[in-house]
């Protein structure tokens, strides 16, 4: 199994993911268990041999990205022994805008 690491901007989206839907909601369980199951998923990516995702050249040379219901996780993989996520977006957001600020 691979470790598990989260970047601090993916960290960051994790918080926000927990409180927009908390807020939209009306209940901090049901952010809760938003992020709990975006963490499930990605602990699942981590134990996985081979490599999830699609590739997005596009963004970055090294990252990929699954779809989680609403949100994108884009990661990567360090050789077989770490995988970083990077991100984490909701769908309808711009995407490119996102990883490329000053564009």
């Amino acid at each position: 199994m691979r470790r598990l690491l989260y970047t601090k901007e993916a960290q960051a989206d994790l918080v926000s993911i927990l409180t927009h839907v908390a807020r939209t909601s009306g209940s901090v369980e049901t952010g809760r268990r938003v992020v709990d199951r975006i963490r499930t998923k990605c602990r699942k990516f981590a134990s996985l041999p081979g490599m999830m995702g699609r590739t997005r050249p596009e963004i970055r040379p090294d990252l990929r990205s699954v779809a989680i219901g609403r949100y994108v996780v884009f990661m990567r993989y360090h050789d077989r022994e770490r995988l970083e996520i990077v991100a984490i977006v909701e769908g309808h957001r711009d995407i490119d805008a996102y990883f490329h600020p000053q564009q």
